[in-house]
C-alpha cells in the first residue's frame, strides 16, 4: 500500500462532495456556489482549496432519516458510532479520528464539549431546521482554532423565505415485542413558524422524538427547540440571533459499562444562545463580532432507580466571544481576528475546573476568479493550561479547465484532553491530569470536477498526531487510563463519483440520481509501548467505507430513493445496511414512508451496543400560509 499510495490516487474517482439536485422546479442546481460559512474569508465551494463534503437540503430530503446524525453516516470519511436510534447519542470521528478529534458548529458557533466527546451531538437543531450541512476534512486550526483536529461539521440552518408555518409527524416500528408484548414504537412531532418581513426574519421551531426502545432499557425521548431572528438596520449592518435548548434522556443499557450497566440511563440538558452582528465599517472592511454561551448538564445514573449509586452529574458553562474581519483588496483578501473561550465544569466525578483559551486569527487569501490561487494564515494560542502554541496553513488550486481542479493543502492542529480525559474516577477508568494536547500535521492532494451532469473528486492524504490520547492498559484486569504515549500516522484515500440528470421533464420518469464513495485508511501507531498495551480506540476505526445511492422522481409527485453504506473496522466483521424512502408531495404537503436497515443486519457501531434491526416509519409534514 505505501509504493502506490499516490498511483492510486489517480485512478480514483470521487467525492460526493457537491452533488448536483433537482431543484422544486425540476431544474438541475449545482452546488459548486454554495458559499461555504467560513468565520472569516468565505467563499463559494467552487473557489475552495480544501476537501469540503456539502450535504444540500434536497439530498437530506431523499433519504431515510430522522436525524442528523443518521445523515452524516452517509458522507464517505464519517464514522457515526450511535449508541441508539433517532440521534439518541452518536461519536463523530472523521477519517479515522477519535469522537473528541472533530470541531461541530452551528452557523459557525462553536459546540465543543470539554466534559466529553461523547455529547457533541446534543444539538438544539432537529433534521427539519437545517439548510445544509458542511464538512471540512483535515486539520484546520487556522480556520476554526482549536480542537479541529480531524476537521469541522458545519451545521447551516434554514433561513424562512416567506412567513407561514409547518407541522410534521412519523410513527415507526420494528414490529418486534418487548417481555410485556408491547410492540416497539418510535413516534416524533414537530412544528415551525416564521414572520418575514422587509427588514427581519424570525422563526420558532420545537420537536419531541420519542420511543420506547427496540431492546431492554433502551426507551429515549428528545426534545427540541429553537428561536432565530434576522434583523436589519439598514445596508451595512445587521443582528442576529439564537437560542436553543435540548433534553434529552435515555436507556443507557450497554453504553459504557458493558455488562453491569443494565439499568442505567442517562440525562443531558443543553442551553445554546448566541449574538452575532456584521458590520460593513468601510466600503472593503467587513466587521463581524459575536458572543455565544453553552450551558450542558450531564446526569449519568449507573442504576436509574438509585441515584446514590456511581452516579455522575457533570454541569458545563462555556462562554465564546470573538471578532473577525474582511479586508478587500486590490491584492486579495485578508482576514483577522480574536477571540476568547471560558470553559468551567462542576462535577461530583470530575471536579471543579476551568480554563481559558486565546487566540488570533491571520489569513491571506488571493481572488478566486484566477486560474491559480491559493491562501495561508496561521492561528496563535494561549490556553492556561498548556501555555502558547502556533497553527499554521496553507493550500492552493489550479483550475485545468473552469470545472476541473487539482488542489493541495497542508494543515496542523491540536485538541485539547477533555475534563473526562483528564479527572474521571471509576473502577474501570482513571483519569491522567498529566496529559498534554494531541497535535497533528495534516497534507492532502486531490481533483475534483463539479459542474455539469457527471461529477467527481478523489484526493489522498497523510496526516500525523503526535502526542495521541489513547486509554490503555497492561492487562485486562487493569483500568483504563489515557495517555500521550504514542504518535498515530494515516493515510487515506477517498473517492466518489456523481451523476445527475432530468430525463423528461413532463414524462413518467423525471430525473435521476446516482452516487458512489469510497473511503480507505491505513492507520499506523508508533511508541515505545505500543506493543505491549491493550488499546481501547486505536484498533477501532473503518479500514473500508463504501457508500452508494440512486434516487427519481416519478410522475412529478413521486420520489423514490435507497441508500447503501458497507463498513470494515479493523477489528470488527464487515456489514452492509440498506435504507430506502418512497414519498408523495404536493408544494404543501408530503407522505413518505422509510425503510432503514432493510436486511435485518445485526451489528454493532460504538460500546457493546447492538443497534435495531429492520425498522419501519410513516411520517407526513404540512405547510401552512
Amino acid at each position: 500500500m505505501r509504493g502506490s499510495f499516490f498511483m492510486l490516487l489517480t485512478c480514483m474517482a470521487s467525492s460526493a462532495a457537491a452533488q448536483q439536485q433537482p431543484d422544486t422546479t425540476g431544474k438541475i442546481r449545482s452546488l459548486d456556489e454554495v458559499i461555504v460559512q467560513e468565520n472569516r474569508l468565505s467563499a463559494p465551494l467552487k473557489q475552495s482549496n480544501r476537501n469540503i463534503t456539502i450535504i444540500s437540503r434536497r439530498q437530506i430530503d431523499a433519504m431515510a432519516a430522522v436525524s442528523i446524525n443518521e445523515v452524516l453516516a452517509f458522507v464517505p470519511g464519517l464514522d457515526v458510532r450511535q449508541r441508539g436510534p433517532g440521534g439518541v447519542q452518536a461519536d463523530i470521528g472523521l477519517d479515522g479520528g477519535t469522537f473528541d478529534q472533530t470541531l461541530v458548529l452551528v452557523n459557525g458557533i462553536k459546540i465543543t464539549d470539554p466534559q466529553t466527546g461523547h455529547n457533541i451531538m446534543n444539538l438544539p437543531v432537529s433534521l427539519n431546521d437545517v439548510d445544509h450541512i458542511e464538512v471540512l476534512r483535515g486539520a484546520a486550526a487556522r480556520i476554526y482554532g482549536i480542537n479541529a483536529l480531524n476537521g469541522a461539521i458545519n451545521i447551516i440552518t434554514r433561513k424562512a423565505a416567506a412567513s407561514g408555518a409547518e407541522v410534521n409527524g412519523n410513527l415507526g416500528s420494528s414490529f418486534h415485542r418487548d417481555d410485556n408484548n408491547k410492540l416497539y414504537n418510535s413516534y416524533s412531532l414537530g412544528a415551525s413558524g416564521a414572520v418575514v418581513k422587509d427588514k427581519s426574519n424570525q422563526s420558532l421551531s420545537a420537536s419531541m422524538n420519542a420511543g420506547n426502545g427496540y431492546r431492554y432499557n433502551t426507551a429515549y425521548q428528545n426534545t427540541k427547540a429553537l428561536y432565530q431572528g434576522d434583523f436589519r438596520m439598514n445596508r451595512d449592518n445587521s443582528v442576529s440571533v439564537l437560542a436553543g435548548y435540548v433534553d434529552n434522556q435515555y436507556g443507557a443499557n450497554a453504553y459504557y459499562a458493558a455488562p453491569g450497566d443494565i439499568e442505567s440511563k442517562e440525562y443531558v440538558k443543553t442551553a445554546l444562545a448566541a449574538v452575532s452582528s456584521s458590520h460593513k465599517i468601510t466600503s472593503n472592511w467587513l466587521m463581524t463580532p459575536r458572543i455565544s454561551y453553552r450551558f450542558a448538564e450531564d446526569d449519568y445514573r449507573y442504576i436509574k432507580t438509585t441515584i446514590a449509586k456511581a452516579r455522575n452529574l457533570h454541569n458545563t458553562n462555556i462562554v465564546d466571544a470573538e471578532l473577525n474581519n474582511t479586508f478587500d483588496t486590490k491584492i486579495g483578501l485578508f482576514g483577522a481576528g480574536v477571540e476568547a473561550r471560558y470553559e468551567h465544569i462542576n462535577s461530583s466525578n470530575l471536579g471543579n475546573h476551568e480554563r481559558t483559551n486565546l487566540g488570533a486569527f491571520a489569513e491571506y487569501k488571493t481572488r478566486g476568479d484566477k486560474r491559480l490561487n491559493f491562501s495561508l494564515g496561521g492561528y496563535l494560542n494561549y490556553n492556561t493550561m498548556y501555555g502558547w502554541q502556533f497553527f499554521p496553513g496553507a493550500d492552493v488550486g489550479f483550475n485545468i479547465t473552469p470545472d476541473l481542479k487539482v488542489y493541495a493543502t497542508a494543515g496542523t492542529a491540536q485538541r485539547l484532553p477533555t475534563y473526562t480525559d483528564l479527572y474521571y474516577k471509576s473502577a474501570s477508568i482513571i483519569g491522567n491530569d498529566q496529559l498534554g494536547p494531541e497535535k497533528a500535521v495534516y497534507t492532502e492532494l486531490g481533483i475534483r470536477k463539479y459542474a455539469g451532469k457527471f461529477n467527481f473528486a478523489a484526493s489522498g492524504f497523510y496526516r500525523q498526531i503526535s502526542d495521541f490520547i489513547d486509554y490503555v492498559k497492561d492487562s485486562l484486569p487493569q483500568p483504563w487510563q489515557p495517555q500521550n504515549f504514542q504518535r498515530a500516522d494515516t493515510k487515506g484515500l477517498t473517492g466518489s463519483v456523481g451523476y445527475n440528470t432530468i430525463l423528461q421533464e413532463k414524462g413518467f420518469f423525471n430525473s435521476l440520481g446516482l452516487n458512489v464513495g469510497y473511503n480507505y485508511l491505513s492507520p499506523d501507531f508508533k511508541g515505545d509501548d505500543t506493543h505491549n498495551k491493550i488499546s481501547r480506540y486505536v484498533i477501532e476505526s473503518l479500514r473500508h467505507q463504501f457508500i452508494a445511492g440512486a434516487r427519481t422522481n416519478i410522475a412529478g409527485h413521486f420520489s423514490v430513493s435507497a441508500n447503501m453504506r458497507y463498513c470494515k473496522r479493523i477489528n470488527y466483521k464487515d456489514y452492509t445496511l440498506i435504507d430506502a424512502r418512497i414519498a408523495y408531495h404536493q408544494p404543501r404537503f408530503k407522505i413518505y414512508a422509510d425503510a432503514t436497515n432493510l436486511l435485518d443486519v445485526t451489528y454493532i457501531e460504538a460500546g457493546a451496543v447492538p443497534m435495531p434491526g429492520r425498522w419501519m416509519t410513516l411520517g407526513a409534514s404540512f405547510k401552512l400560509k
